[in-house]
């Protein structure tokens, strides 16, 4: 579905054509550029953009199935971006990932977003109100929603590391059941990871200017990105490295525990085998037997099985079994 349809020229919003061949005739003759946004479009709706723009036809098979990593592709004249976008959702504690894919032309950008955590109205409405950076062309709005993309993971890291430290909490509180939360969010991490890892190659290659060319100015604004994508990287590491760590440490006071509940069982069963034992050997009725002709025999027996189990049972607490 289309979202908005708009054509600027010199930085600013012109006109909204109500067609599709409206908005590329009006770009060329205006000498401005079009952006079109469209909202996870069917195989059906993207063939009249991909037809209208001439889109090559592996990036439009990516734009619409969706779940791509972050790449930037070119194709004649133009480029292909893919961008993973994240939010965090602190009603769940989880995050979620949507995408955005941007072709990039001459005179012309499209982007289709897939998934919630990927809105570019904010995005659209800060750059009209920035006819100079806007007037830069096409290259310009895709900067701003890589800006806009890397800025927001941001509140991410904040709420997984805010995850984390309640995770550490819990493990050395004692929380047996908190290994499910880390692996649930030892995929959250890792799922990040893939959001973020590949768009620092994706940033380094047009600021080099390797598949497309992109103006100085625009060159300094994309190396701030690249820095603050660097730094989200790094986060993330330290993320999965200090999730390892805690997980490791959770089985191991996971083992230490079940080697107390070892040490528990052992002891009271060793406690209550001597008593049984000595029950054992009265209840067989020998005939030969001197204790049994005994007066004191029964409350001699009965004495020597208390004896034995305050015994073990002192000999056992003291060696901190019980």
């Amino acid at each position: 579905m289309i979202v908005d349809n708009a054509i600027y020229v010199d930085g600013r919003r012109s006109e909204s054509p109500d067609s599709l061949e409206q908005a590329h005739e009006a770009c060329r003759a205006r000498d401005g550029f079009a952006w079109i946004g469209l909202y996870e479009p069917s195989e059906e709706e993207f063939e009249a953009v991909a037809g209208e723009f001439d889109l090559h036809e592996l990036a439009v098979e990516d734009a619409v199935t969706a779940h791509q990593r972050p790449k930037i592709e070119r194709y004649g004249d133009s480029v292909f971006v893919v961008l993973k976008s994240a939010r965090y959702r602190d009603e769940t504690e989880t995050v979620e990932f949507g995408e955005i894919h941007a072709f990039v032309g001459p005179d012309f950008i499209i982007t289709v977003r897939h998934g919630k955590a990927s809105e570019l109205h904010e995005v659209r409405e800060r750059l009209e109100s920035e006819p100079d950076l806007l007037r830069r062309g096409p290259s310009a709005v895709l900067y701003a929603i890589m800006d806009q993309v890397v800025d927001d993971y941001a509140p991410v890291s904040d709420g997984l590391e805010t995850d984390i430290d309640e995770i550490e909490a819990e493990v050395f509180g004692g929380n047996a059941a908190v290994s499910r939360r880390i692996y649930a969010l030892s995929r959250e991490v890792i799922g990040f990871r893939r959001a973020t890892h590949p768009l620092n190659e994706v940033l380094e290659r047009l600021i080099e200017g390797e598949v497309y060319d992109v103006d100085s100015e625009l060159q300094r604004y994309l190396r701030d990105v690249q820095d603050h994508a660097l730094r989200t990287t790094e986060q993330v590491e330290a993320f999965r490295e200090l999730l390892s760590n805690i997980l490791s440490v959770n089985l191991t006071l996971v083992g230490l525990n079940q080697n107390d509940e070892v040490k528990k069982i052992s002891a009271w069963a060793a406690i209550l085998f001597a008593p049984t034992l000595i029950a054992g050997i009265y209840g067989m009725n020998f005939e030969v037997m001197p204790e049994l002709s005994w007066t004191f025999g029964y409350p001699f027996a009965l004495a020597l099985m208390v004896l034995t189990t305050v015994v073990l049972h002192r000999i056992f607490k003291k060696a901190g079994w019980l």
